[in-house]
């Protein structure tokens, strides 16, 4: 099938924007706990007439500081209530909200906010603050910074104590759906991000059919979200205006090492992640397992799990598989649940492939992760899986009011209503992108004939041999990446004789191992991948990996280094998207090695050689 689409269940209205929610359920449901915060670490009920209340304060003092209608204002903070409260005030003050991530560099911030003309900034802490006071001299247009942990909220609230409310009721209404929302500026893997421009009606026609498509997961009163994601993120921003839409009560965590003390205390009823999250999740469970001597106990039941997921495609699961299902949900399946809060039925996964494997897994336990893709021109997700035709290993189906394309060269091409309207003050790349109302995505990818889309990997990421075969890095290394041990990994090879990859340990995951192999805890990775146990344990999952690609694709030899792909690295993105162009210059030495140098890497890297590899 070359092009699928899903008429609309939801249609903006002319006059829509993104404060007429929060106007209304103040109006129609004021005592309803609508968001939840963490005060003195306790979870605090805001409600729906309060919530609009501190919106207002807030949208008050940013109009008594000058912030007029259309002006950029940046918010750089992690996933906190204040960042909700203030992207609304934005909105509330007519202004535009210009997202940050809170691990931007200096220079990150520099061009963000530079190149949008941001006139004022919210930070969260005192890091922040003194990041952008570095490039402050570079920003005549900043005029304003308040900081979160210092009061910042507050400070905002006094300043516009002057302001009436009819001013911010008359900026809310001068709103149109054609109105700029945000510019959120994209990862930037092959240069310098772009400002992403989304408009009221963007957002709307995203998530209005995302409720209404998946309304089990949104029933007020009963179901609840817990945010966790970047809010500088599309998909944790657009789940953000789901939970106000869908009417149900919003969570937020800042810290992902405390997620699994704040799931057992908020205890969500879904939950919104990347791949990675899930990844971990399995393996952690694992590795306790083993730890406790129930290795083989936890690999039934993951066995079974996949089978009984794989058996509810065709049908019904046998007899015997369904009792075997029974005793492992008593044994493991119901502590793993435990782990998610108790109540946590469901998940939305996007920004990078799931995997089949893990789909059937979470979903044989009992904890459905509905597998969507999208785009931050896309307002997050253009297709997911609906709740109740899920089909595990694809990103599902187009949007209600959306259509996919698939173009000559396989390329996936979007339209609808969430389709961004071009890149900021960038004329050259919207022209690029968009082709007669046709989002170019730069993916790769084939519809089904029942219009469920899978993706292949990226245009530009497609890697041709010296044989002339065409190699798509995702596919395989998503399921090396699968392994515990596996930090990120790399496919290279472009011009190359065969497939090599660049593979980092999991920090995490090789201090277990070492304690189970009997090393010492200081021993270096340079040290450890000389040993066979661990070039082994690599190999496995290069093995795992190469399983699920031809033999031309497949990886012949690989590099162990001993640095981490990290964000402050500047390996990868704020979304933990690989900067392949630079982890190919800072790595040129141990990619010569993979195909026959022996000049010793700057970093130190050692190496190990896959069996079809070893020379």
């Amino acid at each position: 099938m070359r092009e699928f689409s899903v008429p609309a269940l939801y249609e903006v209205p002319a006059d829509g924007n993104l404060t007429v929610p929060i106007h209304t359920n103040a109006s129609e449901v004021p005592d309803a706990p609508l968001v939840s915060r963490k005060v003195d670490g306790r979870w605090e009920q805001v409600t729906a007439e309060q919530f609009l209340a501190e919106v207002y304060a807030a949208a008050k003092g940013l109009i008594a500081s000058g912030v007029g209608p259309g002006d950029r204002v940046g918010l750089m903070s992690r996933t906190r209530y204040e960042w909700t409260l203030l992207d609304f005030a934005i909105w509330c003050a007519g202004g535009v909200t210009v997202p940050v991530y809170e691990t931007s560099s200096a220079e990150q911030v520099e061009w963000i906010l530079g190149d949008s003309g941001a006139v004022a900034c919210v930070v969260e802490s005192a890091t922040h603050d003194r990041t952008v006071a570095q490039v402050r001299d570079a920003l005549p247009a900043l005029k304003s910074v308040w900081r979160i942990d210092a009061g910042g909220v507050e400070e905002l609230g006094r300043a516009g104590e002057g302001v009436p409310d009819e001013e911010v009721r008359e900026r809310c209404a001068a709103l149109t759906a054609e109105t700029p929302a945000t510019i959120i500026y994209t990862s930037g893997t092959t240069g310098r991000p772009k400002g992403c421009v989304l408009t009221h009606g963007n957002f709307l026609a995203e998530i209005g059919n995302v409720v209404r498509r998946l309304a089990p997961l949104f029933q007020p009163g009963r179901s609840s979200l817990l945010l966790f994601l970047p809010l500088a993120h599309v998909l944790g921003r657009i789940m953000q205006i789901g939970a106000v839409m869908g009417r149900i009560n919003m969570g937020h965590c800042p810290d992902t090492k405390q997620l699994t003390e704040e799931l057992a205390g908020y205890r969500p009823t879904f939950v919104v992640a990347v791949p990675r999250v899930f990844e971990k999740v399995y393996n952690s469970a694992r590795a306790r397992a083993q730890a406790d001597g129930r290795g083989r106990i936890f690999d039934a039941a993951a066995a079974t799990a996949i089978a009984y997921s794989r058996a509810l495609d065709h049908g019904r699961p046998g007899p015997l598989l369904r009792l075997r299902h029974a005793l492992f949900d008593r044994l493991v399946y119901r502590r793993l649940r435990g782990a998610l809060g108790g109540r946590c039925t469901h998940a939305i996964s996007g920004g990078a492939p799931l995997g089949e494997r893990l789909g059937h897994f979470f979903r044989g336990i009992g904890f459905t992760v509905l597998e969507g893709y999208g785009l931050t021109e896309s307002s997050a997700a253009t297709t997911f899986n609906p709740l109740e035709r899920q089909k595990v290993g694809t990103v599902g189906q187009p949007l209600p009011g959306s259509a996919v394309r698939i173009g000559d060269d396989g390329e996936v091409l979007l339209k609808g209503g969430h389709i961004f309207t071009g890149y900021w003050n960038n004329p050259e790349a919207t022209a690029e992108a968009l082709t007669d109302g046709w989002f170019h995505t730069g993916d790769l990818g084939a519809l089904d004939e029942d219009g469920y889309l899978r993706i292949v990997g990226r245009k530009k990421e497609i890697i041709v041999t010296a044989g002339g075969k065409n190699v798509a890095p995702a596919v395989i290394e998503d399921r090396v990446r699968a392994h515990p041990l596996v930090g990120e990994c790399m496919v290279v090879g472009d011009g190359r004789p065969f497939v090599g990859m660049l593979i980092t340990l999991d920090p995490e995951f090789l201090d277990r191992w070492k304690r189970d192999n009997g090393f010492p805890q200081d021993a270096s990775v340079a040290r450890l991948a000389r040993e066979p146990r661990l070039r082994e344990a690599v190999q496995e999952a290069v093995d795992e990996g190469n399983k699920a690609v031809s033999h031309a694709e497949q990886v012949k030899r690989f590099r162990i280094l001993d640095v981490e792909f990290t964000e402050a690295g500047g390996h990868l993105t704020p979304s933990l998207k690989l900067k392949r162009s630079v982890v190919l210059r800072d790595f040129a030495a141990d990619i010569e090695w993979i195909y026959g140098g022996d000049r010793p890497s700057p970093s130190g890297a050692t190496a190990s050689r896959s069996r079809a590899g070893t020379r």
